[in-house]
């Protein structure tokens, strides 16, 4: 074969062509693929041989159970796969112009993130974008990146915390809000300007379970094991609990509503982790869709209005 030569590629390589060697590589048959994409076997075939000629190397390599990618196929996949998603894209991008905006977009975030800031913009979505499918994950923490990561959403809310994995994501400044402990009223500790995490660990520290990471790692710096009397799964059984004087809680300050604090207190939390930065992930080196492009949008572009709004403690 010869060398490569990239405006004869240009030139010669037609996007059907393209697409059959993407389906051989899939169905690892190019008989398979010729069936898939209804064409005779041997016209396949051809098709793929003259590929190779162009391209100047092989990539394709045949064996007995059927055909998987060169080194220099693998590349090809990559690329290609690249290409017919720019082209999903584009055509989603210009169909908008005349049919209105259409598609499905999935959103994975926590619902201490949903409640107080998601909800209000998403509900503004959903009306500006009636034809597109809005579709919603409740996950924890941890869970949101990953779905990214994985395509399982498009585009992930969450907090910022020392062990994620973020490599395979970009990632956007969204919201800040702060931590706070929350103490039955006229507590011993509800008297102070702030409290540390070494003041709350011999009360009952009651646990919401996506909390439960950044306890242990305060405790550990401090020398200390955490075990939990009580975790929970909600803010407002936490809430609840702590009402009911069985312990505290440290909680994202933007889920107290002001009529919580008839029986319990908030009291800043002096830990350099009390910051809560929240971020959205979208996935490194893939094409966002056109419902995901407005998606994005309408977060970052929104007023922050939520900042100041509490939400009832049943909801987190």
């Amino acid at each position: 074969m010869g060398s490569f030569n990239r405006l004869h590629l240009i030139r010669q390589v037609d996007l059907f062509t393209l697409r059959l060697f993407l389906s051989a590589v899939e169905e690892q048959q190019i008989g398979r693929a010729a069936i898939r994409e209804n064409i005779a076997a041997s016209t396949a075939t051809k098709r793929i041989q003259d590929l190779e000629d162009i391209a100047g190397v092989k990539l394709l390599e045949r064996g007995p159970k059927g055909v998987v990618p060169s080194p220099a196929g693998a590349v090809l996949v990559r690329y290609a796969r690249m290409i017919f998603d720019n082209i999903e894209g584009m055509r989603s991008e210009i169909s908008a112009f005349t049919e209105g905006m259409r598609g499905q977009v999935t959103l994975a975030s926590a619902r201490s993130i949903i409640v107080p800031f998601l909800a209000r913009e998403l509900g503004d979505y959903a009306r500006d974008f009636p034809m597109v499918d809005l579709v919603l994950r409740e996950v924890e923490n941890a869970e949101i990146v990953e779905a990214v990561s994985r395509g399982d959403a498009d585009i992930g809310v969450f907090a910022m915390a020392y062990e994620l994995e973020l490599g395979a994501v970009d990632v956007t400044p969204y919201r800040r809000d702060r931590l706070v402990a929350v103490v039955p009223r006229l507590h011993p500790l509800s008297e102070r300007a702030s409290v540390t995490f070494a003041d709350l660990l011999p009360e009952n520290l009651i646990p919401v379970s996506a909390m439960m990471g950044a306890y242990r790692a305060a405790a550990k710096r401090l020398g200390q094991d955490y075990t939990p009397a009580f975790s929970v799964r909600s803010a407002g059984v936490a809430i609840s609990l702590v009402q009911a004087k069985l312990g505290v809680t440290v909680l994202p300050e933007c889920l107290l509503s002001h009529d919580l604090f008839e029986h319990v207190t908030s009291v800043e939390l002096a830990e350099p982790w009390a910051a809560r930065a929240i971020h959205i992930a979208t996935a490194r080196g893939r094409p966002m869709s056109p419902p995901a492009q407005a998606l994005m949008k309408q977060l970052l572009d929104r007023p922050r209005a939520n900042a100041d709004g509490a939400a009832g403690t049943d909801s987190a």
